[in-house]
């Protein structure tokens, strides 16, 4: 017993809703269907968990975590709750979800989180209610563990039992967990395939529809990480645990899943970094920080980028390095800083010429190309627009290029381009043109599940009002009206 409050705790029992004695009752009937008939919680109990920070025993913790998840529509872990393994309390919590945890957690805490999330998947829930952790925190937190030289398998402390979860791992949270068994390079094969086709998909038709696909197979190899396999074969299960995590982030903010979304890079990081590939965690990282600038807080993408760029190791390939300065040129013009814009834009450009191409890329960095390049490019130029209207021409300009040079199957990348375009357009005071590439997006903007391309057409929406009252341009705004998704459980909703 800790005797201090468990704020954690405290804040999610706030938000739920409950009476201490309401939770209590909730205990002891979910444990029961979970096994555990003996369970026997009450309110003065209750009380103590809260208001003194008494870490109750296993199974209450994992009990617990699901009866929050479902009532406040989200993944709720045991971190969450404030709780440490192993009967620890964790009233005091100094770092984001316990950041960074202990290189033998990251399986079972991948498992868990993905097993709670399948669980909302399957009940018809979604969650966006949790906060979003400050990017400054987000790196304080990682900042030295980042820094230091990666813990690979041949590393950890090996046991008699060679499943590891069995032994260590007793108490962790048993939704959905699979059950560990050895894996072969065949097996490792045609998970990493499936990556490719997961990744492929999303860059085609957005996150929504493959989404429980990709959690429910990084389930699957969260358990397969739990056995100790040799460690050649240790360090590819984390590499695919970490670009299925990336994808699942990516999915989720895809989908308006924002505080999912960033548990996912969190954990892809993690997993990257204990399979001793320092690019690929800090990528993970970029991730994060798009999807800050996508949110309006660019200082805690440029907090981020600090730590991607100066952790990801002298092994990182130049047009990697080059595809974290533009997520940095982004952010400088959110904020209107049209000089460290172009300046780190110059910076990305160096590097993206510099790379020969010799040494092979990495999978996760295959669709970054040219095309990815100037679609960036022109992202950076129109969003400094807002602020600096002559930048609205080098905007159209690179993203006319990026179009010319996108690929079949990046569907949702060409109706990006179409928005920047069409944006940069109503800014310069072109609204035929604009008018035009608006209606290229809408085409076959209905084909896909992503949300952040609405929340483009929105911000597309808000510049057609200077022109409102020609008949061209009012026609269109009702047609991005219909476009729009009705109102949803994350609280998007049409243009007004």
């Amino acid at each position: 017993m800790t005797r201090e409050p468990n704020t954690r705790l405290a804040d999610l029992f706030g938000l739920a809703g409950w009476s201490k004695g309401e939770l209590a009752r909730l205990v002891n009937r979910q444990a029961a269907a979970m096994g555990h008939p003996q369970l026997a919680t009450d309110t003065s109990r209750v009380r103590r968990w809260i208001d003194t920070g008494e870490s109750p025993r296993d199974p209450v913790p994992r009990v617990l975590a699901a009866l929050f998840t479902e009532r406040l529509g989200r993944v709720v872990t045991i971190e969450d709750l404030g709780f440490g393994r192993r009967g620890r309390a964790g009233s005091k919590v100094q770092t984001p979800d316990g950041l960074p945890w202990a290189p033998e957690r990251t399986a079972a805490v991948l498992t868990e989180f993905t097993g709670m999330d399948l669980m909302l998947n399957r009940r018809g829930l979604v969650g966006a209610g949790a906060a979003l952790a400050a990017g400054s925190a987000l790196s304080s937190a990682m900042h030295d563990w980042l820094h230091t030289d990666p813990i690979l398998a041949s590393d950890a402390p090996r046991f008699d039992d060679p499943l590891r979860a069995h032994t260590v791992h007793a108490d962790t949270a048993a939704y959905d967990r699979y059950e560990a068994t050895p894996v072969g390079s065949t097996e490792i094969d045609a998970l990493e395939h499936s990556v490719e086709v997961f990744r492929a998909w999303d860059a085609s038709r957005g996150g929504g529809l493959q989404r429980k696909a990709v959690v429910g197979q990084l389930n699957e190899v969260g358990g397969m990480l739990q056995y100790h396999h040799p460690d050649h074969l240790q360090r590819r299960l984390w590499g695919v645990a970490a670009n299925l995590a990336v994808l699942a982030g990516w999915m989720s903010h895809d989908v308006g899943l924002e505080p999912t979304a960033q548990k996912y890079f969190v954990i892809a990081a993690h997993a990257a970094r204990e399979g001793g590939d320092r690019p690929r965690a800090a990528e993970a990282l970029s991730r994060a920080a798009r999807q800050m600038v996508h949110l309006g807080r660019p200082d805690d993408a440029l907090d981020l980028m600090k730590l991607a760029q100066s952790g990801c190791g002298d092994e990182t390939l130049p047009r990697t390095r080059a595809m974290f300065h533009t997520i940095e040129a982004w952010a400088h013009a959110s904020k209107g800083q049209g000089q460290a814009m172009r300046r780190t834009l110059g910076k990305a450009e160096d590097l993206f010429v510099s790379d020969r191409g010799d040494v092979p890329p990495p999978s996760w960095m295959q669709l970054f190309n040219e095309a990815d390049m100037h679609g960036m490019q022109g992202l950076a130029y129109r969003t400094l627009a807002e602020h600096e209207p002559a930048a609205a021409a080098p905007a159209q300009r690179h993203a006319k290029e990026a179009l010319d040079l996108r690929e079949s199957g990046r569907q949702r990348s060409q109706i990006f381009d179409h928005i920047s375009i069409a944006s940069a357009c109503f800014i310069a005071g072109d609204p035929e043109q604009a008018d035009c590439y608006a209606r290229l997006a809408l085409l076959t903007i209905g084909d896909t599940s992503s949300h952040r391309t609405w929340d483009r057409l929105r911000e597309m929406y808000r510049l057609t009002g200077r022109y409102a009252g020609s008949s061209r341009i009012d026609e269109l705004r009702q047609d991005l009206r219909r476009a729009m998704p009705k109102p949803s459980a994350t609280g998007r909703t049409a243009p007004a």
